[in-house]
């Protein structure tokens, strides 16, 4: 029997191929498992989801974030 080599770059390409693949299938589940659940009605869609509002104080924060919080002055 005889066993091939495997230098350095090849199985790190190796290993970058198995992990990217193993992620990409886990957000496709994700996404997947998401839509069943909506058409079984347990979850609403996102578009119909309320948004949370924003009070003044956190927009203004948001609109200059240059501006030390209030609390380090």
């Amino acid at each position: 029997m005889h066993f091939a080599y495997i230098d350095a770059g090849s199985g790190s390409f190796l290993l970058q191929m198995i992990l990217g693949g193993t992620a990409a299938a886990a957000v496709a589940l994700k996404m997947w498992w998401r839509r069943v659940l909506e058409i079984l009605h347990i979850r609403k869609p996102e578009d119909e989801a309320p948004a949370e509002p924003i009070s003044a104080a956190h927009e203004s924060e948001a609109l200059d974030p240059a501006r030390e919080p209030a609390g380090k002055r």
